[in-house]
């Protein structure tokens, strides 16, 4: 059977529904015929279009569910693997076993990918090498400014980070976490800050300012020279500001946020130019109404790339005993979470890593409520807009694909280190490394902004309820 074309498989199904229908209404005239002669003529044809009508359903509903099952679904699977193939960069062989009734299909798919892939490899080895080369530059330049006592900063015309090195997130981090694409209003004073861009633009040169910090606790010794396309060059003397060993980091930067891209509406706004934040929780229990968190994990996407250095890995004291049996999955234990912040503070710090920026996460509506919940501790309003990683797998591979954290790593080819797995900052790294191969998917399937996104994920809510 299985080495039949799909043609011929297709031609089949039709046949067995010619066949069947046949032989039931064959079947139910000869009873409608035995109960005519028992009864009368009229009762008898009814009671044969009664049969008949029950067994063409049936005969119907069985087919289709063959025809579902050896047919629609491998086509789904298939289609979704050479989407992950052609769009994520997924290294994964074609699974023809699970396409093994679609006739010279899956084998076709299979020789087409493994032709391309092997004309990638020639040209992903040329591109690996000249990064190397440019990684080891980038790393002499980081060294380099490590031992100048400023912090630097590129900022574009819309008043948004581009570029931080290790002084500069020492000097930001004073104020709140370090974050690109976010304003420098989050940092300094508006006022100060106003003035002082003003300033800039009206002599078109280098010019010196002392700006406030956010706080009103701090000022800083700055100078702005502009660059071209509007933005401007900070440099703050850092000579007095204490630098931790951490602030020898590598630059943060992407070049590519120059442009800006304010003033758009979310629902219009295209998902390469949208700021992620993913995030994951471990918990006491799995009743957000009454279990608490014990670790928040969160890492940023800007420009469909994870920012290496900008996460959070914050243990948190739930106040409470943490369940052996829960500890058993995520290994926190009561002397870990002992003296750490409590869920308002810790809420406070994740809800400023994630400001101006979209909310993913796997299951988001489960990891959403414990922080919803304790809103009013934290002092905050979780009105983010949020995307969902279990809706968007269900987009992209069909409803009836198992859509948990794991399988789509596996179809993704994302890899979760063992000692990671079940730790936030592990699972959020995996869901976001899962995210940024979907995002190209979802524009090869024409869903191009937030709005559109949003709209096909909603017909799919109910899988979330399902999951919970």
């Amino acid at each position: 059977m299985s080495k039949l074309s799909l043609r011929l498989r297709i031609f089949l199904f039709f046949c067995l529904l010619a066949l069947g229908g046949t032989i039931l209404t064959l079947g139910a005239l000869y009873a409608g015929h035995a109960r005519a002669l028992s009864s009368t003529p009229a009762n008898g044809f009814v009671f044969a279009g009664i049969l008949a009508s029950f067994g063409l359903v049936a005969l119907t509903t069985g087919v289709w569910l063959l025809f579902d099952e050896n047919v629609a679904k491998p086509i789904e699977r298939l289609s979704g693997q050479l989407r992950a193939r052609a769009h994520a960069g997924a290294g994964l062989q074609v699974n023809t076993d699970a396409a093994r009734y679609l006739g010279d299909l899956a084998p076709a798919a299979s020789a087409i990918t493994s032709a391309l892939s092997d004309s990638a490899v020639s040209t992903a080895e040329r591109i690996a090498a000249e990064t190397e080369r440019l990684s080891a530059e980038k790393a002499r330049l980081t060294a380099l400014l490590t031992e100048i006592p400023v912090a630097t900063l590129l900022v574009n015309a819309d008043d948004q980070i581009v570029l931080y090195d290790g002084q500069a997130a020492e000097v930001l981090a004073q104020q709140a976490m370090p974050r690109l694409n976010a304003p420098l209003a989050d940092y300094f004073d508006p006022a100060s800050l106003r003035a002082a861009r003003n300033a800039l633009m009206k002599c078109g040169k280098e010019i010196s300012r002392t700006l406030e910090g956010l706080d009103g606790k701090q000022s800083y010794d700055a100078r702005m020279k502009p660059t071209e396309g509007g933005g401007y060059m900070m440099i703050i003397d850092a000579a007095h500001i204490e630098i931790s060993p951490e602030a020898a980091r590598p630059l943060v930067y992407d070049f590519d946020l120059m442009q800006g891209r304010s003033g758009a509406k979310l629902d219009e706004t295209p998902l390469s130019g949208l700021t992620f934040t993913v995030f994951d929780t471990e918990t006491t229990g799995l009743l957000p109404h009454k279990d608490e968190i014990v670790q928040i994990g969160a890492v940023r996407v800007v420009n469909g790339r994870i920012v290496e250095g900008e996460k959070i890995d914050q243990l948190v004291d739930p106040g409470r005993p943490i369940p052996p049996a829960s500890t058993r999955v995520h290994k926190v234990t009561d002397a870990m979470v002992a003296g750490q912040p409590n869920i308002a503070r810790a809420g406070r710090l994740f809800h400023g890593f994630a400001r101006d920026s979209v909310i993913v996460a796997h299951n988001a509506p489960f990891d959403m409520a414990f922080l919803q919940r304790h809103k009013g501790r934290m002092g905050v309003v979780w009105d983010h807009p949020i995307l969902d990683t279990v809706l968007l797998s269900a987009v992209l591979f069909g409803a009836s694909e198992t859509h948990t954290l794991d399988a789509l790593c596996e179809r993704l080819g994302v890899t979760i280190p063992e000692p990671l797995r079940h730790t936030a900052l592990g699972d959020a790294r995996a869901t976001a490394e899962v995210l940024v191969r979907m995002l190209p998917m979802l524009k090869a399937r024409g869903l191009t902004t937030f709005g559109e996104v949003i709209a096909e994920t909603r017909r799919h809510g109910r899988l979330l309820e399902d999951l919970n």
